[in-house]
């Protein structure tokens, strides 16, 4: 059968068989997330920079620079996160607030492919930044809750975590999260900004792990604190600028940080643009709806669907579709 160039597009093959992939860009960072262990010690952690694949997800939506500076994070954090966890399926982190950005989502799938995207109110975001030029995370979100999912799908037990937003920044919600939720001593450093090269966004993230196994037969508790200190104190001299600079390999960032420490790299793993729309799995949403719904939907008679994530709009001949008679 034949069809049009574009999958946004109406097209004459039936909408569930098509899966065309979305003219998104085929983006893949092999070195993305760069786990690590401190030999010895009681710390694990990964280093994380998106390079290009950032600024390919955060330019798919013309949000203010604050925002998109705020989803830059999310994404970073969430890629790290999900590296740590033995899953099939995606992992998401998820804020909702009732303030200017009501919506932030970052998802990342057991593979590597990240998306995301942060949903602004116009005229709340107006009044924040009319208040301050640079707006907290705390600012734009409000209050709300912040979720982590692992999302496994099937017949698999879905895992998902909820804190209060509480704290300035994102880094420290996340924190707050992994106090009370998984009792685990963490530090998390974020960064995102658009630099000559388009939007870079990083993320460093220890984690304490526990004192059995792994750890040196000689090194008590007094002096699993200490490492665990060190390796804190170690982390917090990182600047955003390193963190964000493509010249400088994040190898030898990381010999920087912890060559004294008994740094041992671990397998890295690659990240890729990871948004999975389909005019299949619209179609399937747009099924669900009554015909008289699907009416109010169609202009001229067309529907248009746009995907949150990739900020593309799927076409639909409204005559071609049959919605639910139930």
């Amino acid at each position: 059968m034949g069809r049009v160039s574009s999958p946004t597009d109406p097209s004459r093959t039936p909408d569930f068989l098509n899966h065309d992939r979305p003219p998104v860009p085929d983006l893949v960072v092999p070195r993305g997330v760069q786990p690590f262990h401190l030999a010895d010690r009681p710390v694990r952690g990964r280093l994380v920079r998106l390079g290009p694949l950032a600024d390919a997800l955060l330019t798919r939506h013309d949000t203010h620079p604050a925002v998109t500076a705020l989803a830059g994070q999310a994404l970073a954090l969430t890629a790290g996160l999900a590296a740590a966890l033995k899953f099939r399926g995606s992992f998401s982190l998820q804020a909702k607030g009732d303030g200017a950005v009501p919506m932030l989502l970052a998802d990342c799938t057991d593979g590597g492919a990240l998306r995301g995207y942060a949903r602004a109110h116009p005229e709340r975001l107006a009044e924040v930044m009319a208040a301050t030029d640079a707006p907290s995370a705390a600012a734009l979100l409000g209050q709300g809750f912040l979720a982590f999912t692992c999302d496994q799908g099937g017949d698999m037990d879905r895992y998902q975590g909820i804190v209060a937003i509480e704290g300035d920044t994102l880094t420290a919600m996340t924190g707050t999260y992994f106090r009370t939720s998984e009792q685990i001593a963490t530090h998390v450093h974020l960064a995102c900004a658009r630099t000559d090269a388009g939007w870079r966004a990083g993320a460093l993230i220890l984690e304490r792990v526990a004192g059995e196994g792994g750890i040196g037969e000689a090194m008590d508790r007094d002096a699993q604190d200490e490492a665990w200190r060190t390796a804190v104190a170690l982390a917090a001299t990182l600047t955003d600028a390193e963190l964000l600079d493509d010249a400088l390999p994040g190898e030898r960032l990381l010999h920087r940080l912890f060559s004294l420490e008994g740094l041992a790299l671990d397998r890295a793993r690659a990240l890729s643009y990871g948004c999975r729309c389909s005019r299949a799995k619209l179609a399937g949403v747009l099924a669900g709806f009554g015909e008289d719904d699907l009416d109010h939907m169609a202009e001229d008679g067309t529907i248009t669907m746009t995907c949150e994530f990739c900020n593309l709009g799927f076409r639909f001949d409204r005559a071609e579709l049959r919605g639910n008679q139930a």
